[in-house]
């Protein structure tokens, strides 16, 4: 399954302009916060250029919350990768960071983490910044988004640990918290410094609009990283999931995700289409209007933005050499221990 699979996204989204200078204190910082120990790490990490995937999900934020930003992009990339298929006893461990990880938020901006470790002193860092100026309601939903991906990321971990599989239905569920999209829609508002509505925020129109977009990003990433969680022996992939619920060959499997794919972005189109009649229903104010407007450019964003992203990165390559890739078949996901001092 090659990773330059395409699909026909039916708008396009702009990109930033402050990819180098952002991009030059972003490595930096990543360096300095031990987020990467080891020259082989740093070398991987470069390869997934996250601060492409920063310009184009976010592309209208300032210099400054674009280093932001992508910093906080590398905490969760980073952690995502920590699980060790060779040592299920970090299952634990990943639990006990992940809860810090939950909490930062919930307690008073500035406070020092609980649980010390590179990710968890990073994040205390990047959410200090992140919450400057926010609302405490949109807190509140950052919060809450946030805390359900981390949640669902330790259920996966110990899935994994356990040898454990799902059923296409129960994984398409669960792959719309993994994925992680709910709270990076959210930062989109940081990106731009305005929140949409509560009262919008709430309804289901838009509740089914970002649920699928979500379902529409996993399933792309799915695709596009599928060569990457095979050498990891990862089976939380849409791909694997459907070999072997369904007994199809891998041909039959990639046809059938890209089949669901096309079909969460047609729905995510139609209920786009229906958000001013959602305006009308709510009697919006024209500037709570321009709010639900920029909310939904987030998604869009997000949809194009991180796919064209995942097009090109060295995180997803199907062919590859270096360190990285024997860590990757030993079922590591990262070369570097960012769990520990």
């Amino acid at each position: 399954m090659p990773q330059d699979v395409r699909f026909d996204i039916p708008f396009t989204t702009p990109v930033s302009e402050h990819l180098e200078p952002a991009r030059e204190q972003h490595l930096r910082w990543v360096r300095e916060m031990g987020l990467v120990r080891s020259r082989g790490g740093f070398e991987e990490y470069e390869s997934w250029d996250l601060p492409q995937a920063a310009i184009r999900t976010y592309p209208h934020a300032s210099a400054d919350d674009m280093v932001v930003l992508m910093n906080w992009f590398s905490l969760a990339f980073l952690f995502d990768d920590q699980f060790d298929a060779a040592r299920p006893d970090r299952a634990d461990r990943i639990a006990e960071v992940s809860r810090e990880l939950i909490a930062t938020p919930l307690r008073p901006v500035g406070s020092r983490p609980r649980v010390v470790c590179p990710i968890t002193v990073a994040w205390a860092q990047v959410w200090e910044q992140l919450a400057d100026g926010m609302s405490p309601a949109w807190r509140t939903r950052f919060a809450a988004s946030w805390g359900r991906f981390l949640v669902a990321h330790s259920e996966e971990v110990d899935l994994a640990a356990r040898g454990g599989r799902l059923g296409l239905e129960e994984y398409t569920a669960f792959r719309r918290r993994t994925v992680g999209i709910h709270h990076s829609i959210d930062a989109g508002e940081r990106s731009r410094r305005f929140e949409v509505p509560a009262q919008a925020q709430a309804h289901p129109l838009m509740v089914a609009l970002r649920d699928a977009a979500a379902d529409t990003i996993g399933f792309m990433n799915d695709i596009h990283s599928f060569e990457r969680e095979k050498r990891r022996g990862d089976g939380h992939n849409l791909i694997t999931v459907l070999q072997q619920a369904r007994g199809y060959g891998l041909d039959e499997a990639a046809a059938e995700a890209i089949r669901m794919t096309e079909e969460r972005l047609r729905d995510y189109v139609r209920l786009e289409s229906e958000v001013p009649v959602m305006c009308a229903e709510l009697r919006l104010d024209t500037e709570e209007r321009a709010w639900v407007r920029m909310g939904v450019e987030a998604i869009r964003h997000w949809i194009n933005g991180n796919y064209e992203w995942a097009l090109v990165t060295g995180r997803y390559a199907a062919v590859k050499d270096g360190p990285a890739v024997a860590a990757e078949e030993r079922g590591r996901g990262s070369l570097d221990d960012l769990l520990t001092v």
